[in-house]
C-alpha cells in the first residue's frame, strides 16, 4: 500500500512539471469520449478546445499540418494524433492506474483495436439510421450532419458499411459476446478497467447517450448496462475551457520535447530527414500531414514541421491505422 501511494504521490509530482494536456474534441466523438473517461480515470487536469464539426478548423491544421480528425492530444508543441497513441501518451504521463494490465495487456490491446474498427463501424452503422441522426442533429445547423457523417466515413475508412439491419443483428451479437464477458467480473479483463473497457464503451455511449431513442437494443444485455454505469462513473476528471487560437499560442511559445532513443524502425525504405506525407489508411489523401519525417518507432511516427503561427512542432502519429509515403515534389 506504502509503495503504491508513494507512486501515486511521485506521478503527481511529475505532472505538474510537465505541459497541461490540451483535448481537441467535440462533444459527440465517441472517438474524444474514451479520451475524455481515461483523463478522468488517471485523474488528469487537462483543457478542452472544442472544434467545429466541420472542414473550417484553421487553428487545428496550424497544429497537424492538415489532419482534422478527433480527438488530438496537445502537450506544448507536441502534437498527436490518434486515440490508440494518446492513450498510450496518457499512460505515459500518468502510470497509475495503468491501462495495460499484466498479464493481459496483448488481449487488452487486440479488444481495444477491434472495438477501435468492427465494433465502432457496427456501432455507427446502427445509430445513425434516420431516427438516430434526426435526434442527433435535431438543433445543429444544417451542414453538421453531413459533416460528422464524413467523419465517421473516415474513421472507419476500409470498412464496408452495414445497412441498420444488418447493423443491428450484428450489434445484438457484439453486445452478448461482451455480457458474456462481464458474467464474473465487474470489467471486461477483470476487477480493474484497461484500454478494452474504454475503447468498446465508447461507441456504445453513443447509442446510449447521443441516439438514445435507439438505446433500447442494449436492453437485451443488463450485464451491459451495469458495466456501462461503472465506467461512466469514472467521469471526465478536472477540466477547464480553453480556446483554438490559445492552444496555437501555447504551441508557439514551447519547444517540443526531446526524442527517445529507438527513433528509427525502416519499414518502408524512407530515411530520416526525408520529406513524408502520413494520412489515415483508405483516406490518406483527404487529410494528409506533411513533414520531415524525424522518428519511426515500433509503435509511432514523428514528423516535424513549422506553422507560420504554431512555430515548430512535433506531430506524431500511431503505426497502426496510418500510412506514410515520400512526397512528392511538387
Amino acid at each position: 500500500m506504502a509503495s503504491g501511494t508513494n507512486e501515486k504521490i511521485l506521478q503527481e509530482i511529475v505532472m505538474t512539471l510537465l505541459p497541461t494536456p490540451i483535448l481537441h474534441h467535440y462533444p459527440n466523438s465517441p472517438f474524444a469520449e474514451k479520451i475524455r473517461l481515461i483523463l478522468g480515470y488517471k485523474r488528469i487536469s487537462w483543457q478542452s478546445v472544442v472544434i467545429p464539426l466541420n472542414n473550417a478548423q484553421p487553428d487545428l491544421v496550424a497544429l497537424t499540418g492538415g489532419y482534422r480528425q478527433v480527438p488530438v492530444l496537445q502537450m506544448g508543441s507536441d502534437i498527436y494524433c490518434g486515440s490508440s497513441l494518446i492513450a498510450d501518451v496518457l499512460e505515459h504521463l500518468a502510470p497509475w492506474p495503468t491501462l495495460y494490465p499484466e498479464p493481459s495487456k496483448g488481449l487488452a490491446r487486440i479488444l481495444a483495436q477491434w472495438a477501435d474498427t468492427t465494433l465502432f463501424c457496427t456501432s455507427m452503422a446502427f445509430s445513425t439510421q434516420s431516427k438516430g441522426l434526426e435526434q442527433l442533429f435535431e438543433h445543429a445547423p444544417s451542414d453538421a450532419a453531413k459533416a460528422f457523417s464524413e467523419d465517421c466515413k473516415s474513421m472507419g475508412a476500409g470498412m464496408a458499411p452495414l445497412p441498420p439491419q444488418d447493423a443491428a443483428a450484428t450489434y445484438r451479437s457484439c453486445l452478448r459476446r461482451l455480457s458474456d464477458m462481464l458474467d464474473d467480473r465487474p470489467f471486461l479483463l477483470g476487477d480493474m478497467p484497461c484500454i478494452a473497457d474504454f475503447s468498446v464503451y465508447a461507441p456504445l455511449w453513443f447509442t446510449q447517450i447521443r441516439t438514445s431513442v435507439l438505446a433500447d437494443i442494449l436492453n437485451a444485455t443488463p450485464a451491459v448496462l451495469d458495466w456501462m454505469d461503472r465506467m461512466s462513473a469514472l467521469g471526465h476528471g478536472s477540466m477547464e475551457k480553453s480556446s483554438a487560437t490559445g492552444a496555437v499560442a501555447v504551441a508557439a511559445a514551447s519547444e517540443p520535447a526531446a526524442l527517445h532513443d529507438d527513433v528509427f524502425q525502416d519499414e518502408h525504405g524512407i530515411a530520416l530527414g526525408s520529406r513524408v506525407v502520413m494520412g489515415t489508411v483508405g483516406v490518406g489523401q483527404e487529410q494528409p500531414t506533411k513533414g520531415e519525417l524525424i522518428a519511426a518507432t515500433r509503435l509511432h511516427y514523428t514528423l516535424r514541421r513549422t506553422d507560420a503561427q504554431a512555430g515548430t512542432v512535433h506531430v506524431h502519429f500511431p503505426r497502426i491505422g496510418y500510412a506514410l509515403k515520400l512526397a512528392t515534389s511538387a
